[in-house]
């Protein structure tokens, strides 16, 4: 005989269990790929760039730069072929990109269909936007039906478009949203961006808090401003 709730041996399914199951599943799906690529994931790239960033290259004349990739069309692989497929596409680009890199360049998972790059040495801006366009031009992966798929890489550099790494990072994702919206399969860099007033969009109390802590931090408003408005795109996914 069945046993009731309540009874030992039997629990109902709730919804955090479903949402267990499903956490579980996506974490199976990532390490799939981190396995087989064994690139650092996550907050890792955040890490690393902001000691970079703080470790005396400015001083030293070093470049440092980085660049998102973005694998284009990503959702229709995985939902016209499955997450098998999506993982293979994954995989073939991720080692695509490590048999390419220079020695002075690191490769991240940054999440999802996304790698990221750190380049700290002695290439130039210029290089490393050419090295870059070369392995955009010489990505050669194709689905199941035969279509070739395509990448699309957004770039900045460090101490000339941003100093802080979330400015940093919010510009390379400019960079690549820009190439995205224009037709994708490009590389675009980080351009000086045109602001606006903040106006009456905040609150007398927001904004001498906003001041406090660009003084503590010893940057400007607008770089805060930015980097928190970047945070909400980001929890929105737009």
């Amino acid at each position: 005989m069945a046993k009731k709730a309540g009874e030992s041996g039997f629990r109902p399914i709730t919804v955090e269990d479903h949402q267990a199951l499903g956490r579980s599943h996506a974490e199976r799906k990532v390490t799939a790929v981190n396995d087989a690529l064994q690139f650092p994931v996550g907050e890792a790239f955040d890490r690393d760039l902001t000691e970079i960033l703080a470790g005396g290259a400015e001083e030293r004349g070093e470049v440092v730069a980085i660049a998102l990739i973005d694998c284009d069309h990503f959702d229709h692989i995985n939902r016209d072929f499955g997450p098998e497929e999506g993982d293979r596409v994954l995989i073939e680009l991720g080692r695509y990109i490590a048999g390419a890199v220079p020695e002075e360049a690191k490769i991240y998972r940054i999440g999802g269909d996304e790698f990221g790059i750190i380049f700290h040495g002695t290439m130039e801006r210029e290089e490393i936007f050419l090295f870059l366009n070369d392995l955009k031009n010489g990505y050669h992966v194709t689905t199941p039906d035969g279509e070739p798929q395509s990448i699309t890489i957004g770039m900045a550099t460090a101490f000339e478009d941003a100093s802080r790494c979330p400015e940093l990072i919010r510009k390379a994702d400019g960079a690549l949203f820009r190439a995205k919206v224009s037709g994708r399969g490009k590389v675009a860099m980080a351009k000086e961006e045109k602001m606006v007033p903040k106006t009456s969009h905040f609150t007398q109390d927001q904004l001498q808090r906003l001041a406090k802590l660009a003084k503590k931090e010893g940057v400007g408003e607008a770089i805060l401003l930015r980097e928190g408005l970047d945070l909400l795109l980001k929890k929105y996914d737009v």
